[in-house]
């Protein structure tokens, strides 16, 4: 697994050194001394062509990794948790990558991705800023069969949607999971289907929506502590 950019690079050498096996050097002076001497039998200089091959032709700042690649916890492990944040049909890694960050800044435990088949973890990494290298994450398909599994040990559902509740006026279970939408479609007729509330953000201004990223940090930082 191949990451680039200064910050994510950096987050990862002095937060996981464990799963770096290879760091690539492309620009004088990117390393500080100190991770310069610690990482010194890992590190491979580069000529500018091959960092752009090897980045995609991505702005990776004349520092590229490689690290193992990211383990991904078991559901059952999961579902022992509190508060976890349901991606439904997201796909825009910009978009993931910031909830990533939100989502671990703010306390929620997990985040599942379902709805696609694959996602493009490298590029989350970088857009997360590192924090998926700290956050639990999986990737399961089947919405329905989250949604079902999660309720089965007590999860309460909830559903950003623009005609929910207002968030500022409830109260959530202890175990809680808030279900996020795609940008272009909401949320999809299996998550509605299986969903205990939804809930929305109270607008001062007449506005037609949020971000899913801006919307989904101040979710989950309300859901983080008006437990009931």
């Amino acid at each position: 697994m191949i990451i680039y950019g200064k910050q994510v690079c950096l987050y990862a050498l002095e937060k996981h050194p464990e799963t770096v096996t290879t760091v690539y050097v492309a620009k004088k002076g990117i390393l500080p001394q100190k991770l310069f001497h610690q990482f010194h039998d890992k590190i491979k200089f580069l000529e500018e062509k091959w960092a752009q091959s090897m980045s995609k032709g991505g702005n990776h700042q004349g520092l590229l990794l490689e690290i193992s690649p990211l383990a991904q916890p078991a559901f059952s492990e999961v579902k022992k948790e509190d508060f976890l944040v349901v991606l439904d049909g997201l796909t825009d890694v910009g978009n993931i990558g910031a909830i990533v960050r939100s989502a671990y800044a703010l306390g929620a435990d997990a985040i599942i991705a379902t709805g696609v088949k694959q996602l493009n973890f490298e590029a989350i990494a970088r857009t997360s800023s590192g924090a998926l290298l700290d956050m639990p994450f999986l990737l399961i398909p089947n919405i329905l069969d989250v949604c079902n599994e999660l309720h089965q040990v007590g999860f309460k559902l909830y559903g950003a949607a623009m005609d929910g509740t207002p968030i500022q006026k409830m109260e959530f279970a202890q175990k809680r999971v808030l279900i996020l939408g795609s940008e272009g479609k909401g949320l999809s007729k299996k998550a509605q289907g299986k969903i205990d509330h939804l809930v929305s953000i109270e607008m001062k201004h007449a506005f037609d929506s949020l971000n899913v990223s801006a919307a989904a940090a101040i979710l989950i930082h309300r859901m983080g502590y008006a437990v009931k």
